[in-house]
């Protein structure tokens, strides 16, 4: 069997798998009617994901190393972890919304990797002395899969923000799951009863105004109602609500499974580096932006854990952290420079 050509197959049927699922789950987010729509892009990305494995796997027999050593494999090998967690979370969640927003980005991903570079890039080649050791598939593939854990809960908190128009709407709940309190329900429903009794006053009195001045008092009638309308249309519907109170309560487990992913990968990072280099940290580029991607994750936790915070500001914390896993992973490897210069291939 030639397995160049398999991995060349496998590569281009999972970009046009996920590109398809991607398809399904905007479709289905644009005509929630139709059925099976959500189905379908669950099987999708579990194709995609089992496309994903099988290309990663042939790549392990034929180079002989766990294919992780290049940016052609550890690209592929997040999306794997990014369809793979995505499929947790839906489970989870039972919300095609979690298909909108990851599907496009393991698509972009899959897209870079097997279209955009270079075909020499995308070889298979002998391990540099730097990852001879069994620590390379304990601590890269930890990251890796810290990195689409990670990914997948900073962009369900971006998602959380846009459906709750970025404003801040109380929500309690604890480490197992976010409800919306009682309470809120009370609130938002005492609040519309009394904005439609509000309306309704301020118009029989307006039609008694009216009668009595002759028409006189019309302008502070419609300045009334229009500010009465203007604070009603402020609170979202029970609907949108459910679906921010799920999505905020994913998104708060699955950045608590990624974050002890991170704090492994480190660590198993650190003592890699004392066998390799003599010393466990070296404030390299890599390594000091992979303290700054655990402290923002460690900060988003701990505000929500310790301090009570939840919903708007600690989703505006971890939709900052996807930008910085992204630093982390890609960003500071462009520089090319300290002791992970050789990190631009993975």
């Amino acid at each position: 069997m030639d397995l160049v050509a398999l991995q060349n197959g496998l590569d281009n049927l999972s970009f046009a798998i996920l590109f398809a699922s991607m398809l399904v789950y905007w479709s289905g987010a644009a005509f929630p009617g139709i059925p099976y729509l959500q189905t379908l892009g669950t099987a999708a990305m579990t194709i995609a994901n089992l496309c994903i494995a099988a290309l990663l796997a042939a790549r392990w027999i034929e180079a002989g190393y766990f294919p992780i050593s290049n940016l052609y494999e550890s690209l592929f090998f997040l999306t794997w972890g990014i369809t793979t967690i995505h499929l947790v979370a839906e489970n989870m969640s039972r919300s095609r919304l979690v298909g909108v927003v990851t599907a496009p980005v393991a698509m972009g991903i899959s897209a870079f990797a097997a279209l955009t570079l270079p075909s020499q890039m995308q070889l298979s080649e002998p391990l540099v002395p730097a990852l001879k050791s069994n620590w390379l598939m304990m601590h890269v593939s930890v990251m890796m899969l810290s990195y689409a854990t990670l990914m997948v809960g900073s962009l369900l908190a971006i998602a959380f923000l846009v459906i709750t128009r970025g404003q801040e709407i109380e929500l309690s709940g604890s480490s197992l799951g976010t409800r919306i309190s009682r309470n809120h329900h009370y609130k938002l429903n005492h609040s519309t009863e009394l904005t439609a009794t509000a309306s309704e006053t301020v118009v029989n009195a307006g039609s008694e105004l009216s009668a009595n001045t002759n028409g006189k008092g019309t302008t502070a009638l419609l300045e009334l109602v229009s500010s009465t309308n203007s604070n009603s249309a402020a609170l979202l519907s029970p609907q949108r609500l459910s679906l921010a109170e799920t999505i905020d309560n994913i998104s708060y487990r699955i950045i608590g499974l990624g974050f002890p992913l991170l704090t492994i990968g480190i660590i198993a990072g650190a003592v890699w580096a004392n066998e390799a280099w003599g010393s466990y940290w070296s404030w390299d580029p890599k390594e000091t932006w992979a303290l700054i991607t655990w402290l923002v994750f460690a900060a988003y936790l701990h505000a929500r854990i310790t301090k009570g915070w939840q919903g708007r500001k600690p989703a505006i914390l971890a939709a900052t952290g996807f930008f910085v896993v992204w630093i982390c992973y890609l960003g500071v490897n462009l520089l090319g420079k300290g002791l992970h210069s050789y990190g631009w291939f993975f």
